[in-house]
């Protein structure tokens, strides 16, 4: 069951990498380890395909820890973790005022704040490239979330260059169902991190998950319609612009 399970994985992962073109030869490429189950997971499928696949590539892990908020991490366990796959961790401190922004909420400061970290850490380390432990759930939730609360038919692209920062940020989890990763999760008894997170209620994510398994109840294949709609906008049945 587990090793049908990992193929299956491995297959979305391998897909995802190849369809969208996310890794080249001589790429290094810093991954975000949070100590979730997708960040986890994404770092052992890296490291896998590091050894053995072509282009070939390297791969660094790194733990950004938030000061100002209450979540807990297990250091020395996802430092185990990463040099079991042979990756080295690196852990980076920093910090952000919720109140230097009111505009913005603290979940986005804070998660802007944890990719600049990884900007400064993916710099030091000559990385190219950040990967993020994002998966086809979060794309699409993310797709939703936009539509509903912003106005916008976007999402968190499986590639997105950075020129700004020289970087690119890729998602090679983009086809793998959360599902998927759960039952991996459970296979490989993944650590819980302690999450006290102040702001966690404030975030509409977790209501929009519900509306998503909602329409995957509606119709099994929702998730694929969703995600082909993104490539097939018909542009003359919507309303012109003004």
């Amino acid at each position: 069951m587990e090793e049908k399970l990992m193929r299956r994985i491995q297959k979305c992962f391998n897909k995802g990498v190849v369809q969208y073109g996310l890794i080249e030869d001589g790429d290094k490429i810093l991954v975000g380890l949070s100590g979730g189950k997708d960040s986890l997971a994404l770092l052992e499928l890296l490291a896998l395909r590091s050894r053995i696949y072509k282009p070939k590539f390297s791969v660094v892990a790194a733990h950004v820890v938030m000061k100002n908020i209450s979540y807990e991490s297990d250091m020395d366990y996802l430092r185990s973790y990463a040099e079991s796959l042979g990756v080295p961790f690196i852990c980076y401190e920093t910090s952000f005022d919720p109140s230097t922004d009111t505009r913005k909420s603290p979940c986005f400061l804070c998660s802007w704040n944890r990719r600049k970290a990884l900007f400064t850490v993916a710099k030091e380390q000559g990385c190219n490239k950040i990967a993020l432990g994002h998966h086809m759930d979060d794309i699409l939730e993310t797709l939703l979330m936009n539509m509903t609360f912003q106005g916008a038919f976007s999402t968190m692209p499986p590639k997105l260059v950075m020129r700004k920062f020289d970087m690119t940020i890729i998602r090679p989890m983009c086809l793998v169902h959360e599902a998927d990763l759960l039952q991996m999760a459970a296979y490989r008894g993944y650590k819980k991190q302690i999450k006290n997170c102040p702001y966690e209620k404030d975030s509409n994510r977790s209501s929009i998950k519900e509306v998503f398994h909602t329409l995957e109840k509606l119709n099994p294949e929702a998730r694929y319609s969703l995600w082909g709609s993104m490539s097939n906008i018909q542009s003359d049945l919507l309303p012109e612009e003004k």
